[in-house]
């Protein structure tokens, strides 16, 4: 990149999130899509205008909503794209599963199931690439994402030649304009959505919020608000301290 990564923020601010998309697509080959299989499936909707063959990958931790397995599916044929489906290394998995059981969550916190899950699968991926999208939205969580930037140095994972840039398209974004853009372009959305999950994860560590809930609150509920990661955006809470 010839221009300072504040530069670049600065002039996307203004513009659409689909021209940030067409920005980075423009600037690496080997970029990926990262889907979490919610609401952030209008950045696949732009992407594929874009590039019809856009590397889109998503982490398949084995304990998803079954609502959500069925709305990647949906996705994948509704764009007739290949989705890169990510899985645990199953000796790894194996490994924790029998030392810890399946609900090791509750008691001493997510991180290590959702290091086996989604972090080793998604630093795995992140080595082949140079760049990759996210959803992110600062309004998603007040925690831990209010100071997440259009483009951003990723200094928590490595890309293929060490360096690795991440961009956030929705950053600026509210949710309201995330399903304004649902609306208008007709873009399939998880059937979760209908009963109250706002913010998706996995099956035991999601409920639905109530109103006047902040859309975090659905996470890892039993945990405190400055923690609601799991892992895949680390810097997020590095950065808080």
């Amino acid at each position: 990149m010839t221009q300072t990564l504040s530069a670049l923020n600065e002039q996307f601010a203004s513009q659409r999130p689909k021209d940030l998309l067409k920005y980075a697509l423009e600037q690496h080959d080997a970029i990926g899509l990262s889907f979490s299989g919610a609401e952030d499936v209008v950045l696949i909707d732009m992407a594929v205008k874009l590039r019809p063959d856009v590397d889109v990958f998503t982490l398949d931790t084995g304990r998803l909503h079954a609502e959500t397995y069925e709305f990647i599916e949906k996705v994948r044929q509704h764009y007739g794209i290949r989705i890169d489906i990510r899985t645990p290394d199953q000796t790894a998995l194996q490994t924790f599963v029998n030392e810890k059981g399946l609900f090791s969550f509750y008691e001493d916190g997510h991180q290590e199931c959702c290091g086996v899950r989604k972090i080793a699968p998604l630093r795995q991926k992140l080595s082949t690439l140079d760049a990759w999208i996210t959803g992110q939205r600062r309004d998603q969580s007040p925690g831990t994402r209010s100071d997440v930037q259009l483009i951003e140095a990723d200094t928590a994972f490595k890309g293929r030649n060490g360096e690795l840039t991440k961009y956030n398209p929705l950053a600026l974004w509210t949710s309201a304009q995330v399903w304004e853009y649902i609306k208008v372009f007709d873009v399939p959305y998880n059937s979760l959505h209908e009963r109250g999950f706002v913010s998706i994860g996995c099956q035991p560590c999601t409920r639905p919020t109530l109103p006047n809930q902040h859309e975090r609150e659905g996470r890892w509920w039993w945990e405190g608000a400055g923690h609601k990661e799991c892992g895949l955006h680390a810097g997020n809470i590095i950065k808080k301290g």
